[in-house]
């Protein structure tokens, strides 16, 4: 009876947990493996923890850029090395410390400035680098003595066949040599630099370690070894520098180097280390950090600051099994607990889980340098989580009926049926397209809300009453309703499906909310409501497009500078006045059956560059008036504008008042206003016919 009992509460265990105990236990081996997505997510949540560490000033360090200015005054890099010994002298005679070089100087100077660079070194603490290579190339530099302590870390350092090595003359010259080297990541970001390396055998000092031993004048270093790898590198006049097994430190980011032209003011130099790196546009390198980019002088700036204020991160060899334990823990309770509470109550103490591992390692960071993954036990939790209330809710048909409500209301059908054929587009991210772009504002609103004022759902009634109308219209030329930001609309063309004619449509939408707007109009003025004005722009350009947002809640929509141009050309409708402005990259893919008027060469707020703006005012062959004539005289008119013949350009303008059925005749208003204004005006004999927009 016993051994029945057991058997059947046995298999009533593993039928309600067991895929989860599989999760449970395909995490623990894809981690015990460490494929090159865990060690990317381990890394990236490493870097985040960087980015929690207040940003400090280096004290002891300082950078001096060979830059774009430098340029000017020493010519094309590389420099003649009878200009770098000048360099040097100038950076000691402004008090400067150690100096750092983080480049190879493998060969002679054509120049013949070998001599010269080699006499300014010897008699200033300068350190230069060799560079480890994937060539069998022994380095012939100078080599400093090391001192082993316990096992040989030769080992367990990290090895190459070669480096470059500078020039005999330079390397017996200079105060130290010093290896640049980096531990290879799987994504490319350095976050950690070696200390030592080895090339054939032989075990050469980096870069920073050799500043540090010049800083102290020591002639050697010391290496400790335990059995489990290395330990700690040592100065004997500073003290240890504690690695990982293979000699390598973790490298603090947070650290904001003061740096200085090399043609500035460089008395900023004084008692400091000074690295004298590269930022010449083409030649100096860049490297991802955790941070971001930066030079790749930048990494020797702060693992020198690193080094000498003791901040060196730890990530400890046992780190990897007190993680899995916690996996191991944490998910047989959470295996044996969860069929006995509310699944409700398990969402706050899932939270609470994530918090604590979340703060404890941030703790441990922020307070102890020390490196803690958080992202695995959590993410391993929180898919047995997952798996549960999906098991138990039908969580995926639910998701579908929440997508429909969700975004029926705002999208075309066309995107509709598109993410049900391919709910993966409503992930986050988004890819580069060619969208047209159309923001629409109603104008007079504060009018209209004044109106409004006691009877706050009257405003709501009208605006939808407008908003209605102006939606069908865009929905009806396969537009995407991005937003209802107010009183305004932002559409677009052109995605999630590709749209061949997308400006056409854009105008041709516009001028159909016209229309809708003048019949509006015409119920409220019987109704004795205030009319409603409107002001559109149309832009088309290049824009990232898709969901935004987080992994709870997204919207689809784009970004970019000609989603912000289009917003700017919408508030242009109303100081130049007419109703539509259009971009001139919208304007070159428009079909030439449009009414088109350039109405000015703008640089809208924000921008300095000028950008030409039109109109449309419908198609020709609805235009009751000689358009083609009109149009020529129109654009007479700009063209003398822009010459500053403001006689003529004052002459046409008022010639054309009442040109195009007098749709135009605000404008022209504005021109002669403008022109007035100009006249007087103290403009330069090249003026590039730009004006500067002050309004949004």
């Amino acid at each position: 009876m016993m051994k029945e009992k057991l058997l059947n509460l046995t298999k009533k265990f593993f039928t309600s947990n067991g895929i989860v105990l599989a999760i449970l236990g395909a995490m623990l081996a894809i981690r015990v493996a460490d494929p090159w997505p865990t060690q990317v997510l381990r890394l990236k949540s490493f870097d985040f923890m960087q980015t929690r560490v207040e940003r400090v000033e280096s004290q002891d360090v300082i950078i001096v850029d060979i830059d774009e200015k430098s340029v000017e005054k020493y010519g094309q890099w590389p420099y003649d090395r009878k200009d770098l010994a000048g360099i040097i002298d100038k950076l000691r005679a402004n008090g400067a410390g150690i100096i750092v070089i983080p480049a190879v100087f493998s060969e002679p100077d054509r120049a013949k400035g070998d001599d010269e660079f080699a006499k300014k070194m010897a008699k200033n603490g300068v350190v230069i680098a060799q560079q480890v290579t994937t060539q069998n190339k022994k380095p012939d530099a100078v080599r400093r003595g090391v001192a082993k302590v316990g096992e040989d870390p030769t080992p367990w350092l990290y090895s190459w066949p070669g480096a470059l090595a500078p020039i005999n003359k330079l390397a017996s010259s200079a105060d130290g040599v010093g290896v640049i080297a980096t531990v290879p990541e799987p994504d490319g970001v350095v976050r950690r630099m070696p200390m030592l390396v080895n090339v054939q055998g032989d075990i050469f000092p980096s870069l920073v370690l050799e500043t540090l031993r010049v800083s102290t004048g020591d002639p050697s270093y010391q290496v400790k070894t335990l059995e489990a790898g290395v330990d700690a590198v040592r100065i004997p006049q500073y003290g240890a520098v504690r690695t990982d097994k293979n000699g390598t430190v973790w490298l603090s980011w947070n650290y904001d180097t003061p740096r200085v032209s090399v043609t500035g003011d460089l008395r900023k130099v004084k008692n400091k280390v000074v690295v004298l790196g590269i930022t010449i546009e083409g030649v100096g390198g860049i490297i991802s950090t955790p941070t971001g980019s930066a030079w790749a002088h930048d990494m020797q700036a702060s693992a020198i600051q690193t080094v000498v204020d003791k901040t060196v991160i730890q990530r400890f060899g046992y780190a990897d099994v007190i993680e899995l334990l916690t996996i191991i823990i944490v998910g047989l309770a959470f295996v044996y607990f969860m069929p006995k509470v509310p699944l409700l109550y398990t969402v706050p103490v899932i939270i609470a889980y994530v918090l604590a591992e979340y703060n404890v390692t941030t703790w441990l960071f922020t307070a102890q340098r020390q490196l803690w993954d958080w992202t695995w036990p959590v993410l391993t939790i929180f898919l047995m989580w997952s798996y549960t209330v999906f098991n138990k809710f039908a969580k995926e048909n639910a998701l579908k009926k929440q997508i429909k409500k969700q975004f029926e209301h705002y999208l075309s059908p066309d995107f509709i049926k598109e993410l049900q054929k391919n709910p993966g587009i409503l992930k986050l991210g988004g890819d580069t397209r060619q969208l047209s772009i159309l923001f629409s504002d109603i104008r007079g609103f504060t009018t209209i809300s004044e109106y409004y004022k006691t009877n706050p759902q009257g405003l709501t009634t009208l605006i939808n009453r407008y908003m209605t109308p102006m939606t069908a219209t865009i929905m009806e030329r396969k537009g995407t309703i991005d937003k209802y930001i107010g009183d305004a609309i932002m559409a677009f063309w052109g995605a999630p499906l590709d749209v061949p004619d997308q400006a056409d449509l854009a105008v041709e939408a516009s001028m159909d909310m016209v229309n809708r707007l003048n019949a509006l109009n015409e119920q409220l003025r019987k109704e004795g409501i205030p009319e409603l004005g409107m002001g559109v722009g149309i832009n088309t350009g290049s824009v990232v497009v898709g969901n935004m947002g987080s992994d709870q809640r997204f919207d689809y929509t784009c970004l970019g500078d000609a989603v912000n141009l289009a917003s700017r050309l919408e508030g242009q409708s109303k100081p130049y006045g007419v109703q539509l402005v259009v971009g001139e990259e919208t304007e070159k893919l428009l079909s030439r059956t449009w009414a088109i008027l350039e109405l000015d060469c703008i640089a809208v707020k924000g921008k300095v560059e000028g950008v030409r703006i039109f109109t449309v005012l419908g198609k020709i062959l609805d235009i009751e008036s000689n358009f083609d004539n009109e149009k020529d005289k129109h654009d007479d008119m700009i063209k003398a504008y822009r010459k500053q013949q403001w006689a003529k350009a004052e002459k046409l303008c008022k010639s054309l008042e009442g040109a195009f059925g007098g749709k135009m005749d605000k404008y022209y208003h504005v021109m002669l206003e403008r022109i007035e204004e100009l006249r007087t005006a103290d403009l330069p004999e090249d003026w590039d016919g730009v004006y500067r927009a002050t309004s949004k």
